[in-house]
């Protein structure tokens, strides 16, 4: 059985509409925020130096988000997103999230990412996913992808 990553979160209220609904817009950016606690839990980030050179860094410019809204979330609610990998490729990672209140759903999420080498900020190269990061991933890649 993977892993699931589990990244609490609370509706502040800049994130709401008149109404007090969460943006939609927001909703991606907890799921983000998920993403980025889990490579800190995994000791990396999204954004690190491979070297002492720091002549190029590794990144993750995502290739691809989905979303499906599944209910509204509201200011003050207590949400959870959930995170597993539903695919590892050779350069690519792709993430599925899912954030609920409770039991009942708010949204699903698939985000997929790939490893790249950045130089000197600006030109990028996709490169093989480090062997060490793959294995800790590994850990939370699911079985069954509608699973999250």
């Amino acid at each position: 059985m993977s892993k699931i990553f589990y990244h609490p979160r609370r509706v502040e209220f800049c994130e709401t509409d008149a109404a007090r609904i969460v943006h939609f817009s927001a909703i991606l950016q907890y799921a983000e925020q998920a993403e980025h606690a889990l490579l800190r839990s995994l000791g990396t980030t999204v954004f690190s130096y491979p070297s002492d050179e720091k002549k190029s860094s590794i990144s993750w410019p995502r290739v691809r988000v989905e979303c499906d809204f599944q209910g509204a979330a509201h200011f003050e609610d207590e949400l959870t997103v959930a995170v597993r990998v539903a695919r590892l490729g050779t350069k690519s990672v792709t993430y599925a999230f899912q954030i609920s209140r409770a039991t009942s759903p708010i949204a699903s999420i698939v985000f997929t990412n790939v490893c790249c080498r950045v130089y000197d900020g600006a030109k990028l190269e996709s490169i093989e996913i480090p062997s060490e990061l793959r294995s800790r991933l590994e850990e939370y890649q699911a079985v069954d992808f509608g699973a999250v």
